[in-house]
C-alpha cells in the first residue's frame, strides 16, 4: 500500500503560514524562504497527483494533473492582468507561447533524451500522439497565429466575436480530444508492449483515507503555489529588468514554475521505461494550456473591458512552427532514440537565446 509522505503534508501547511504571516515582502530572507517552499510544494503537488493517478488509473490521472496545471495558470494569469491592468495585455499570450515552447521542446526533449539514454529504445502509440498533434496544431493556429494575420483589428488583437469564435474552438478541440483520451479511443493512450514491463507492474492499493486526503492536499499545494508565484512575480520582473533582460522572460519564468509538476511526473516515467504516460502529460498539458486557458483568459477579459494581445511576431511563429514541426517527426515512427531528444532541447535552447538576443 502507498502511503504519503508526511514531509508532503507539512510543507503546503508552512507555506500556507508564511504567506498568510505577511512576512514575505519584508525582507529577502523571507522571499527566499517563500521561493524554497515554493519549490517543494510543487514537488508535493506531483506526489499526490502520483497516488490520485494509481487509484484512477491512466489516462484519468494525468489528465488530473494537466487540468490542476492549468487551473494555476489561468489563476495567475488573471491576477496578474485584474492588478497590472493594460500592462499585461501580452502576459497571456507569452506565458502560454512559453509553456508550449517548454512542453514540446523541453519536457518531450528530457524525456526523448533521459528515457533513451537510459533503455536505448522507447515504444509509445502513434495512434495517441497523433491525436494530441493534430489537436494541437489547430488550437496553437487558432489562438497564437491567426491573430496576427487578422483584419477586424490593428494589431495582434481579435475583435469579440474573433476572440468568442477561437475561444469556442479551442473547448471544441479540447473537449473532443479528452473524450478520445477516456472514452472512444482511450486504449491509444495506455501504456502497451513488453517494453514498458507493462506486464510485470502490480497495481499499488490506496486505501479511501490517503486517496482522499493526496485529493486534498494536492489543491493545497497548487493553491499555495498560485499564491506564492503571484506574490513574489514582482520580484522576479524587477530581477529580470535589473539584469537589462526582456520583460517577456517573466511569462517564462511563470510558465516554468506552472510546469514544473508536470515536467518532474513525466520525467520520473520516462527514467521508468513508461514514455506513453510521460507523452500523455506532456501533449495533454499543452492542448489544457492553451486550450482551457486562452478560453477563460478571453472571457474575464471579455467581461472587464480588458485588452488581450494573442499574436505572436513573425520570428516567434517561424520557432514555433519549427518545433512544431520537429517534435511531430520525432515522434512519427512510434520509437524514441537519443537524438530526437537532442535536436527538441537545441530548439528550446534557441527559443530562450534569441528571446535574449533578438
Amino acid at each position: 500500500m502507498k502511503k504519503i509522505l508526511q514531509w508532503t503534508i507539512i510543507i503546503p501547511l508552512l507555506a500556507w503560514a508564511l504567506f498568510f504571516s505577511g512576512l514575505i515582502n519584508t525582507s529577502s530572507f523571507f522571499q527566499v524562504a517563500a521561493s524554497i517552499l515554493l519549490v517543494i510544494s510543487v514537488m508535493t503537488a506531483v506526489h499526490h497527483s502520483e497516488i490520485i493517478a494509481e487509484r484512477v488509473g491512466e489516462p484519468y490521472g494525468t489528465i488530473i494533473l494537466a487540468i490542476s496545471i492549468t487551473v494555476i495558470e489561468v489563476s495567475i494569469i488573471v491576477s496578474l492582468m485584474l492588478s497590472d491592468g493594460t500592462e499585461a495585455a501580452s502576459l497571456a499570450r507569452d506565458t502560454v507561447y512559453a509553456a508550449t515552447m517548454l512542453i514540446i521542446n523541453g519536457i518531450i526533449g528530457l524525456c526523448l533524451l533521459i528515457g533513451g539514454l537510459k533503455h536505448y529504445e522507447q515504444n509509445f502509440s502513434t495512434s495517441s500522439v497523433t491525436i494530441a498533434l493534430v489537436s494541437l496544431v489547430s488550437i496553437i493556429v487558432f489562438t497564437l497565429v491567426f491573430p496576427t494575420f487578422t483584419e477586424s483589428v490593428k494589431g495582434s488583437y481579435y475583435s469579440i466575436p474573433q476572440l468568442i469564435f477561437a475561444s469556442g474552438a479551442c473547448l471544441v478541440i479540447y473537449g473532443t480530444f479528452l473524450f478520445a483520451q477516456t472514452t472512444r479511443y482511450r486504449q491509444y493512450f495506455l501504456t502497451i508492449g513488453d517494453d514498458e514491463n507493462e506486464a510485470l507492474v502490480k497495481p499499488i492499493e490506496i486505501n479511501n483515507k490517503t486517496f482522499y486526503t493526496s485529493l486534498i492536499f494536492l489543491i493545497i499545494s497548487l493553491g499555495i503555489v498560485v499564491l506564492l508565484a503571484k506574490t513574489l512575480s514582482p520580484t522576479i520582473e524587477s530581477i529580470i529588468v535589473g539584469y537589462s533582460l526582456p520583460k517577456s522572460l517573466v511569462g517564462v519564468v511563470i510558465a516554468a514554475i506552472i510546469l514544473l509538476p508536470e515536467a518532474i511526473a513525466a520525467i520520473i516515467a520516462a527514467r521508468k521505461n513508461r514514455l506513453q504516460t510521460s507523452l500523455n502529460l506532456a501533449l495533454g498539458s499543452a492542448l489544457a494550456s492553451i486550450g482551457l486557458t486562452i478560453p477563460s483568459v478571453a472571457a474575464v477579459c471579455i467581461i472587464m473591458d480588458m485588452p488581450i494581445i494573442l499574436g505572436l511576431d513573425i520570428k516567434s511563429i517561424v520557432l514555433l512552427g519549427l518545433s512544431v514541426f520537429t517534435v511531430m517527426l520525432s515522434l512519427s515512427k512510434g520509437k524514441s532514440n537519443v537524438v530526437y531528444g537532442v535536436v527538441l532541447l537545441v530548439n528550446l535552447f534557441a527559443f530562450i537565446f534569441l528571446m535574449i538576443y533578438p
